[in-house]
């Protein structure tokens, strides 16, 4: 029997047993599936962090200020002092002192109601200078940004973010409105463009970047958030010439700070410096382990769908002794019918992967506008996994027709 005969009959064979080939393939096609679409979801979480992370920009250092010390010893998290002020953040936008760094944001924040009318929205309201709009990245959707002349004047002139406009006015144009933020009227002069949820925005994180209100540094020290002391910033923003120069931005940012809070030993620094590349380096990382873990889920289907695989040939074997007998008494040797079962095995994961690959795939067309997270799904790993299962209706294969191949044939064709 040559090898087109044994593909012939190996495939007539599972025509032959539609109910049972078919749930064997919905074993497989279902672990098949599960791994294409938890595999696109992990990979797909990470080129969102990763599109995130890169829209704050990836040559961008965010500079803290240090923890406090109580009176009864108790030590504050990483941000809660006020060692950071504008003078720091003049210090650093010198191209003398930091030739590598490009631009400075300081910025300090409250959460505030802004009242519009009858309206009033509870937002986060960011004090900071124009170098905000380059250091994050960010544009206008409409009207103009913070100028040097609002920190000069302390204008009470605000932007929002597009949430936070919609929130407050709806559809209504927004720019030239009053909106009352502590009971200081101020005008609505812009609004930011729409870059969506996550990431952190000014000096605190939150869930939504598109629902912020931007007033100028000086406004926000002097009439809004007042305190003890009016020259504090909550975040400096530092970006970097550029994406290469960013180490060299890092060091020159440390230097200078040292200097002007006269910090002799690094473990005594009163601020830390955060690389946003780090974060996108913890978080891809987070993304990588999940990814592993619900893969190896998804791969426990593919076994149980493999063992499927095996039970069915078993099955198989069992109930065609006697046409095994009768091939093996006309010469068919043991090779061929050890081949005629991989045939078979193999057509069932063939079938089973194709079936897995194409459903994961409109899956991941699908499944995105049910759900937030993004799937990404290549054709690498589709192929891959329709190779996978090929791969298991072989190795399950295996010893369903090595057991068919030893059968006696005088033993085969007395059986009933």
């Amino acid at each position: 029997m040559n090898i087109l005969e044994t593909f012939r009959t190996g495939l007539e064979a599972v025509v032959t047993h539609r109910l049972r080939s078919s749930l064997t393939v919905l074993g497989i096609m279902i672990g098949i599936t599960a791994v294409i679409l938890t595999v696109g979801l992990g990979e797909g979480a990470q080129q969102q962090v990763s599109s995130d992370i890169s829209a704050l920009g990836s040559n961008l250092l965010t500079i803290s200020p240090g923890s406090t010390t109580s009176s009864s010893g108790i030590r504050g998290g990483f941000g809660s002092a006020s060692t950071l002020t504008a003078g720091d953040a003049t210090a650093l936008a010198s191209k003398t002192v930091a030739p590598d760094i490009g631009a400075v944001a300081p910025t300090t924040s409250e959460s505030e109601t802004l009242v519009a009318g009858t309206t009033n929205w509870t937002t986060t309201v960011v004090g900071t200078n124009p170098s905000w709009l380059t250091v994050r990245g960010r544009s206008m959707t409409e009207g103009r940004f913070i100028a040097g002349h609002d920190l000069t004047t302390r204008a009470d002139v605000v932007v929002l973010g597009s949430t936070t406009a919609e929130e407050l006015f709806g559809v209504r144009d927004s720019i030239g409105q009053p909106v009352t933020v502590n009971g200081v009227t101020m005008t609505v002069i812009g609004v930011l463009n729409t870059v969506g949820s996550s990431g952190s925005s000014g000096s605190s994180t939150t869930a939504d970047q598109d629902d912020q209100a931007i007033v100028p540094i000086t406004t926000a020290s002097t009439q809004l958030f007042g305190g003890t002391s009016r020259n504090t910033v909550g975040d400096i923003l530092v970006q970097a010439s550029s994406s290469s120069t960013l180490s060299a931005a890092n060091q020159e940012a440390t230097a200078e700070l040292d200097s002007l809070h006269q910090i002799t030993t690094p473990t005594d620094a009163d601020f830390t410096i955060t690389p946003e590349t780090s974060l996108l380096s913890t978080a891809t990382s987070v993304d990588k382990t999940l990814t592993v873990l619900l893969g190896g889920i998804a791969g426990i289907s593919l076994l149980v769908g493999g063992i499927g695989v095996m039970n069915i040939m078993l099955v198989s074997v069992t109930e065609r002794i006697r046409e095994i007998g009768l091939r093996k008494a006309l010469g068919a040797t043991p090779r061929v019918i050890r081949r005629q079962f991989l045939v078979e095995a193999s057509v069932l994961g063939l079938i089973g992967g194709v079936l897995g690959a194409g459903l994961g795939v409109l899956g991941a067309r699908i499944l995105p506008h049910f759900i937030s997270d993004p799937i990404t799904i290549s054709l690498v790993a589709t192929v891959g996994a329709i190779v996978v299962a090929i791969g298991i209706g072989v190795v399950f294969g295996v010893y369903p027709a090595g057991r068919a191949a030893r059968l006696a044939p005088i033993d085969a064709l007395r059986s009933e």
